[in-house]
């Protein structure tokens, strides 16, 4: 499976999320870490969801960039 994973920058840090996985987040000080991190939150997320019985969402987030000329 491919998850959309969303990461922000804030004052000090990195922040990621999965729209498609409500509740898995992360943080992190670099993009590597981050990258690493919310690796790590999507596979114990889904974990979680087996042992408690749950469903496994399936990928539907689409990302798209919109480039525009300055």
């Amino acid at each position: 499976m491919r998850y959309a994973v969303i990461i922000e920058q804030a004052e000090g840090n990195y922040s990621a999320y999965v729209p498609d996985l409500p509740g898995c987040i992360t943080t992190g000080t670099t993009i590597e870490e981050i990258e690493q991190n919310i690796r790590e939150a999507i596979e114990l997320h889904l974990e979680g969801l087996r042992e408690d019985g749950l469903p496994i969402p399936v990928p539907s987030t689409v990302v798209e960039y919109c480039e525009l000329v300055a």
